[in-house]
């Protein structure tokens, strides 16, 4: 029987402590700061946007969802419609350095290019800071911030959690859906849903 409760108090703990490590951004609260630096070297900041809506998407080239997504252009064109309205699209890649399908600054950007991404930056997370601020558990995940700097969208892009293509002309994209109503002043109507995708690898250091 001790061995149990043992057993079980150890068991809380941990997930207390990953709870901890992963504290998820709370959607109606100010999202949470941050400073990367992007492929190209630049320094980025959340702060630099005030007074913008701000999408951040989580990428992982390696992840069949995230190819799902670009090999149709689905990702590409809903940040074409985003931005052709103003928003910032920031592209972050967790994916931690000895991963196995980790992509170097160059490495990233290349292949971001090639898929005619249209975000406004790709930001390099490899400790994996930023991801774990938000709480962001998939690729691709996504977080849409007001220009008061409050999270108001987290989830997923769409609602048919699966890597076939063929789903995406039946889905309704999460993401478009809120963006238009955020930008018309309205409340988001589906703040939060269900991410999925490939999980984070993030970095264990």
């Amino acid at each position: 029987m001790k061995s149990v409760l043992i057993a079980t108090a150890l068991a809380a703990t941990l997930t207390c402590a990953a709870s901890a490590a992963f504290a998820s951004a709370t959607v109606g609260q100010p999202a949470p700061a941050f400073t990367a630096t992007d492929t190209s070297g630049k320094t980025v900041s959340l702060a630099d946007f005030k007074g913008k809506h701000v999408v951040l998407e989580w990428v992982n080239p390696g992840c069949p969802f995230v190819v799902k997504h670009y090999s149709s252009a689905n990702m590409q064109g809903t940040q074409k419609d985003a931005t052709a309205k103003g928003v910032v699209w920031l592209a972050v890649s967790s994916t931690a350095p000895d991963a196995s399908d980790y992509r170097k600054p160059a490495d990233l950007a290349k292949w971001m290019q090639g898929q005619n991404a249209a975000a406004t930056a790709t930001l390099m997370d490899d400790d994996g800071k930023v991801g774990k601020a938000y709480g962001a558990r998939t690729t691709p995940h996504m977080y849409i911030v007001d220009p008061a700097g409050k999270l108001v969208y987290a989830g997923g892009i769409d609602n048919k959690p699966s890597s076939n293509v063929a789903d995406i002309p039946t889905s309704t994209n999460y993401v478009k859906a809120a963006l238009a109503e955020t930008l018309a002043g309205k409340a988001v109507s589906q703040a939060s849903t269900r991410p999925y995708g490939c999980s984070v690898k993030y970095s264990s250091m």
